[in-house]
């Protein structure tokens, strides 16, 4: 008997197990990623360890140079898909690099939403803990990879509010103080204190946890770096990027 024609041939169904085993087939992989109010794009290119995440919505130079980055550049860059700098959650706002801890996204929600009932905070902070460890996950780099987060500041902040608070500190900018890295890891603190750039180091577990990922970070032993510039500065975040990849293992 000859073959069925392609037409009538019964169509090709896949297990679980092999949906699995095929999932680094890129029309399986997710496109967004989100906890709450704050979805983020996932863009990939190889297979680097290396990953890049843009948390704040307003921050539009951040987006911009990491978009451009991951062009040419190999590593998985999560961009958070808002353009404001809180995001919504619960029917109130949350800045989302203050929901990886509880105590950190309670002290936000309450500062955001002043109205609130101690009920809507707690209906808030259960869905980010139903959610924050897939997220985590997700941002957290393999196998001492690096999580690269850029960020863009104005007047109200520098350096200068860090290094007070900091484990070490290497000032090489004293006139550009909103220019800097904050780090959570030693050994890239040596190599970093010794770039043309501000460095603070932060790996110590802090007395009051603000619920930002560069503390959990450091808590967990995990490497992660803060690349601050001022707002509208692509250049010299662009620049400062490049130096990580080129001089950071």
């Amino acid at each position: 008997m000859s073959p069925a024609p392609a037409s009538r041939r019964a169509p090709l169904v896949l297990s679980r197990r092999e949906l699995l085993a095929f999932g680094w087939f890129p029309f399986f992989r997710p496109k967004h990623i989100s906890l709450g109010g704050a979805r983020f794009r996932i863009v990939r290119n190889g297979n680097s360890k290396r990953r890049y995440l843009v948390i704040h919505g307003d921050e539009e130079t951040a987006r911009e140079v990491l978009t451009k980055f991951l062009e040419s550049h190999e590593g998985i860059g999560y961009i958070i898909e808002t353009h404001t700098r809180n995001v919504p959650i619960e029917g109130g706002m949350l800045d989302p690099n203050r929901m990886f801890s509880r105590s950190g996204a309670a002290a936000n929600l309450k500062m955001l939403n002043p109205e609130w009932s101690q009920q809507q905070i707690d209906s808030a902070l259960n869905l980010l803990d139903r959610g924050r460890e897939h997220l985590v996950k997700a941002f957290f780099p393999p196998d001492r990879g690096l999580l690269v987060a850029l960020h863009n500041n104005s007047e109200q902040y520098s350096v200068a509010d860090e290094e007070p608070i900091s484990d070490a500190g290497s000032i090489r900018e004293p006139d550009n103080l909103h220019a800097f890295f904050l780090c959570t890891d030693p050994a890239d603190f040596a190599l970093l204190s010794q770039s043309p750039y501000n460095v603070v180091l932060q790996n110590k577990k802090p007395q009051q946890d603000d619920g930002s990922l560069s503390r959990l970070a450091a808590s967990r032993g995990v490497r992660y770096l803060n690349l601050e510039v001022r707002r509208g500065n692509t250049d010299r975040q662009a620049e400062m990027l490049r130096w990580v990849d080129y001089n950071l293992p």
